[in-house]
């Protein structure tokens, strides 16, 4: 599990109640469940407003992957790949039948179940391809939803204060509490600000990330697969699959395979 998002919403809300602290006030004051309420559950129905219920319908299942979602290391991938091409090579296509009981990547397992059932090898590109175009399409919609929320949520906050301050106009007969009503008021706008930028905005940038993740995953197995099915010699699929790898990992994976070799 990747830790970037839990660590990061985590410190970001410390660094917060801390300055608080710092400045001589109580993190508690900040704790209005009122003002909270009003950001992150206005924020979600107007995100909602703006899409489908499909969309809404998949916010936990988004939530959860841009917090627990695993990073394969693409040389771990393609150490997979090469090793399919190895015995493919060795012993046949067909020999991959029961290999791939065995391969954990879901999306390598479909393509290469494709290649051993005798599919075509232009259409075994269009359907991988459809599926990366398909995933990209969903993803797209979960990003767009936590961009909406934070889009929404300052305003939302506002909207927050406004009725806060209007709380505090019809209560001026009572001079005594008029300071905490004004603080209170403002807290709602600082929710709307620090969930957008804090939580919303960050958590659709995450969700964007592991796409693109796992898209470049998908477009590695699908040259993998191709290469395969078409019986090329491993040493040249490895190579074409380190180069389709950025160039950090590129090193990593060239020296992962040095090792193997000595």
């Amino acid at each position: 599990m990747d830790l970037a998002s839990i660590v990061g919403i985590v410190a970001g809300l410390a660094i917060v109640f801390t300055v608080q602290i710092l400045e001589g006030g109580s993190p508690v004051s900040i704790l209005l469940f009122p003002a909270m309420l009003l950001v992150f559950g206005g924020a979600f129905a107007a995100a909602m407003a703006g899409g489908v219920m499909k969309d809404a319908g998949g916010f936990i299942k988004q939530l959860k992957k841009a917090f627990t979602s695993k990073v394969t290391p693409p040389a771990e991938l393609l150490d997979s790949v090469v090793k399919l091409a190895e015995r493919a090579r060795r012993e046949g296509l067909l020999a991959l039948e029961d290999a791939v009981k065995t391969v954990k990547h879901p999306f390598l397992k479909r393509g290469l179940q494709l290649a051993i059932d005798g599919t075509d090898p232009d259409e075994l590109h269009d359907i991988l391809h459809a599926e990366v175009a398909a995933k990209k399409k969903a993803d797209k919609a979960g990003v767009k939803f936590f961009e909406g929320m934070g889009g929404y949520a300052p305003t939302i906050g506002i909207i927050g204060t406004v009725m806060g301050l209007v709380h505090v106009l019809e209560n001026l007969d009572k001079p005594e509490t008029l300071g905490h009503s004004i603080a209170a008021a403002f807290v709602a706008t600082l929710w709307g600000v620090l969930s957008a930028n804090m939580i919303f905005l960050p958590l659709a940038a995450r969700l964007g990330r592991l796409s693109a993740i796992e898209a470049e995953e998908m477009e590695l197995v699908i040259d993998g697969v191709l290469a395969i099915q078409s019986g090329s010699n491993p040493r040249l699929v490895a190579q074409k699959l380190r180069s389709l790898l950025p160039p950090d990992e590129m090193k990593k994976a060239e020296a992962a395979s040095s090792r193997k070799a000595a």
